[in-house]
């Protein structure tokens, strides 16, 4: 039996009229996943909510990232290291997230220093506030002045 061209061509655009593709959500860049994430609860509008809801429905891994970094977030923002970094560092190592698990041990390794800086007011945002200026006036002189001169500025700047 011989089929004509024509009549392969009608049954293929049949099949295709009738098998049209299920149109598939967006596929998101790492870096609006990690937007959706980090960006403080109050602050995300409600396309953000919804997205990140359905995130953490598609994958328990995630999940599990996002009520950790939460957690975290909230320990840094409200500087409650005392009370809650040890039992964070815990759930971060029994999980299943590498990366946590690295920053987990990462904030083991200088213990002491990381709970004073999550627990106290102390900064030392003055101090890198003045480092940086000393290094603009030192990049604007490079090629054009000798040590002493850049010394008189750096001091008489202050």
């Amino acid at each position: 039996m011989a089929v004509s061209e024509r009549t392969v061509r009608r049954f293929v655009q049949q099949l295709k009229e009738n098998n049209k593709p299920v149109a598939r959500p967006p596929v998101l860049k790492p870096r609006e996943v990690t937007t959706v994430l980090l960006t403080r609860p109050d602050n995300r509008d409600e396309a953000d909510r919804t997205l990140l809801k359905e995130l953490r429905d598609r994958s328990e891994d995630l999940d599990a990232a996002c009520t950790l970094i939460s957690r975290f977030a909230e320990i840094l923002t409200h500087l409650r290291g005392q009370e809650r970094l040890e039992q964070w560092v815990k759930d971060a190592e029994a999980s299943s997230l590498p990366e946590l698990r690295g920053l987990a041990t990462g904030l083991r390794k200088d213990w002491n220093a990381v709970l004073a800086g999550l627990s106290t007011h102390w900064n030392s945002g003055p101090v890198e506030g003045h480092v940086n200026r000393i290094k603009m006036l030192r990049r604007q002189m490079f090629g054009r002045a000798k040590p002493d001169l850049l010394r008189k500025r750096v001091l008489l700047a202050t």
